[in-house]
């Protein structure tokens, strides 16, 4: 496989914490075994920042990712964020992104977790990661998983990344972090109530629920990002819930049937931006609202403005797009 030109995704871009389906990490779920040495890693039912061996050999930031461990690391995601760097031996870029990591990640003081995966050793978690390529970086939070970036990356466009994916995390109530030398987990800092009514009915699948929490945190400070973001991220994962792979194909089949059909439309660029292809789904609506007059314009520009919460203000291809809008607009 060859290696892209790195392009760092945003956390607040990806198909987050929530996105049902997106990737499948259950199917790599191997059943604990009844007897033998303890697998390396964080170790099941270990209090957070303490290790087997005792609390003075200070916590494991860096793991070599096994199908005995990878499970393990899953369950820590929800108490740090974990950031799998997925390598293979014939890459020569795969060991410069795996000492920019290590760095990297040793610097952030256990808020993070660095999992190393071979992909020739451990193939099925590149499947599961949908990896087109190494080296690649993707982080799991409470499970679920958050692509990083493919290719080379520099400290300081990877130190921009882990930023903001602890800000992510913390805005979903993942705020731990394995203290060196300590024996017990920090106290995460409480959610606002309203966000944190939101992030239980997340927990709970009722993204209805989430979205009016998110619309009453809205109605009291209109000026919370954090709250607009959710509410279009729920919104986003309620359209997706019922969706199956059949529904998928036949909306796929026809938006290219009928360019001009809204509904089919607003239906791929939701499919898109869950599975990553945001550019793909920004630009699709772009291209339809310049095609349309009247209310379906209206509704795609909405939509389009929606998704762009969801990404994140700060990506680069929102920004893109919100070029592209202003020149078909105006």
């Amino acid at each position: 496989m060859s290696s892209p030109a790195s392009r760092p995704v945003p956390p607040a871009a990806a198909n987050l914490l929530n996105l049902r389906g997106a990737v499948d990490l259950s199917s790599l779920k191997r059943p604990a075994a009844p007897s033998g040495p303890a697998p390396s890693g964080p170790a099941a039912g270990t209090p957070q920042g303490a290790q087997p061996g005792g609390p003075d050999e200070g916590p494991e930031l860096k793991v070599n990712v096994t199908e005995a461990n990878f499970q393990q690391l899953v369950e820590l995601s929800a108490q740090v964020p974990v950031v799998f760097a997925l390598w293979a031996p014939y890459s020569p870029e795969s060991s410069r992104m795996l000492d920019t990591l290590d760095r990297v990640v040793a610097s952030y003081g256990g808020r993070l977790v660095l999992g190393a995966a071979d992909i020739e050793a451990f193939p099925q978690l590149a499947q599961a990661f949908q990896v087109q390529a190494v080296p690649t970086a993707v982080a799991v939070l409470k499970g679920q998983p958050v692509p990083l970036f493919q290719g080379a990356a520099d400290e300081q466009q990877v130190r921009s990344l882990f930023d903001e994916l602890l800000k992510v995390a913390a805005a979903n109530g993942v705020n731990g972090s394995l203290d060196a030398g300590a024996s017990g987990a920090q106290e995460p800092a409480p959610l606002p109530p309203l966000h944190q009514a939101a992030f239980d009915a997340i927990e709970a699948g009722d993204y209805a629920a989430a979205a009016e929490a998110y619309r009453q945190a809205l109605k009291e400070m209109p000026s919370d990002h954090e709250a607009k973001a959710g509410l279009a991220q729920v919104e986003l994962m309620d359209r997706l819930q019922s969706v199956s792979a059949q529904d998928s194909d036949a909306v796929r089949a026809l938006a290219a049937n009928e360019p001009d059909n809204l509904d089919a439309q607003l239906g791929v660029a939701d499919l898109d931006v869950a599975g990553g292809h945001v550019e793909d789904a920004l630009n699709r609506l772009v291209a339809f609202i310049g095609r349309n007059f009247g209310p379906e314009r209206e509704a795609a520009r909405v939509r389009l403005l929606e998704l762009f919460d969801v990404v994140g203000a700060g990506d680069e291809r929102v920004a893109k797009a919100r070029q592209a809008l202003a020149r078909v607009l105006f």
